[in-house]
């Protein structure tokens, strides 16, 4: 999702390891804190020897804006899938879950049972109040793998290892695609401190194919309807007849909401087209909208749902999470959660035998540690030479993004193969 925020508040495709031997599941373990909405997938602690890893995802759930709850649950699927085979490196993998809310308070609350519960790390996570939890997570030196890339922090904390290029990269690669293919741009976007950060990046991607900077219409995050915003953007998109315009709705779960709304008005103006980011769309979205967003384009980090590289997630969410309608395969949280639990496990079999803990996991991933994805990124490394040069995200290694579009009521990619941003970041704000 992009990102939003109360104003008020500031694959692993190889066999299990033959070695590994079967562990057994140890007892639900009561949440400790009603108040961070947590959940525990066995409990124990990250150690030495063939003692268990505790990790912990968090995303917010049953909140009046954007809710992740597939997060979690593939988190725990993910858990089940690795323990049924052996665990990592013979290690059982416990997952807490936590509730976060949507608010600050339940970012940093979450943060504190991550230091509480001894976590190997915070995995595959989604939270828009950055400095909440990353402050308690530095203080406690727990990494913070796979963010979904929300905030500024989890860009330039040196305790985020993030696997894709956030919502940065996915604006800069919109204006650059949108830069070839629109006449004026409006970007719909929340009135919120997070939000005042879309229009840079957006214009930076538009100002580096020579288009002149897209229009800002602020709205409300929780609104249940945006017609007098439709209308707006509308009246903008349509003020050069000579070209076709575009209109960027950034809202989140409210995406939807607008398009809504939106969709009413743009019968009457063939002539515009929409744009957005994945998160804001997905399949899912697109199968419960009709033709709403047919013709729309789409940035995303990863290579579109129906790729073939995402068979491995695919075939583990069948197994293991048959049912869970929480879980959607084309969700980009669910795919983030995937390849940062692809990164914890690959990370811990680097460490053989040896200690598992907060500090082993930051070491192996600051000493250039390489991990491949089954092509759903680069490879990804965070030695320093693999750091982007952008000043405002120096956490930066993955600033790839796919272009996709909507066709025929399904998303497909609009080009082969990823294509890099770094330049546009380097040089945006």
């Amino acid at each position: 999702m992009l990102m939003t925020g109360r104003r008020s508040t500031t694959t692993p495709l190889r066999p299990r390891s033959i070695r590994a031997t079967m562990l057994s599941t140890g007892a639900l373990v009561a949440c400790a804190s009603l108040a961070a909405g947590c959940g525990v997938v066995s409990g124990g602690t990250g150690g030495s020897g063939d003692g268990p890893v505790t990790v912990m995802t968090m995303a917010p759930e049953k909140t009046r804006t954007t809710n992740k709850p597939g997060m979690p649950a593939m988190a725990k699927t993910y858990a089940r899938w690795v323990n049924k085979g052996g665990g990592i490196n013979g290690r059982e993998l416990n997952v807490i879950t936590c509730n976060e809310r949507n608010d600050s308070v339940g970012a940093a609350e979450c943060a504190r049972r991550a230091v509480d519960e001894n976590v190997v790390a915070v995995v595959g996570s989604y939270s828009q109040y950055g400095r909440s939890f990353l402050s308690p997570l530095e203080a406690a030196g727990i990494p913070y793998i796979g963010g979904y890339g929300l905030t500024d922090d989890e860009f330039t904390s040196p305790n985020s290892y993030p696997v894709n290029g956030g919502q940065p990269a996915l604006l800069a690669g919109l204006g650059r695609e949108l830069a070839k293919n629109c006449g004026p741009v409006t970007l719909v976007r929340p009135d919120t401190i997070a939000g005042d950060g879309l229009p840079v990046l957006l214009d930076a991607g538009l100002t580096a194919g020579n288009h002149a900077e897209a229009g800002d219409l602020r709205a409300v995050e929780d609104a249940t309807e945006y017609s007098r915003h439709a209308e707006d953007a509308i009246e903008r998109a349509t003020s050069d007849p000579t070209k076709k315009g575009c209109v960027v709705p950034a809202l989140g779960d409210r995406t939807n909401t607008f398009m809504d709304s939106f969709r009413r008005i743009a019968e009457d103006y063939p002539a515009v087209r929409t744009a957005t980011v994945l998160g804001s769309v997905d399949q899912s979205v697109i199968n419960a909208t009709g033709r709403t967003y047919e013709g729309a384009y789409v940035t995303g980090w990863y290579p579109a749902s129906s790729d073939a590289r995402w068979d491995a997630m695919r075939d583990v969410i069948q197994k293991e999470a048959f049912g869970d309608n929480r879980i959607d395969a084309s969700d980009a949280g669910v795919q983030t959660t995937w390849i940062a639990y692809t990164v914890l496990e690959k990370t811990i079999e680097s460490l053989g035998d040896g200690e598992v803990s907060a500090r082993t996991v930051r070491r192996a991933l600051d000493d250039g540690l390489k991990i491949e994805t089954g092509g759903l990124t680069p490879t990804l490394s965070w030695a320093f030479q693999d750091l982007i040069a952008a000043s405002g995200f120096p956490r930066v290694i993955n600033s790839n993004v796919t272009f996709q579009v909507v066709r025929d009521g399904q998303l497909v990619a609009a080009r082969k193969g990823f294509t890099n941003v770094s330049r546009i970041l380097e040089n945006a704000g």
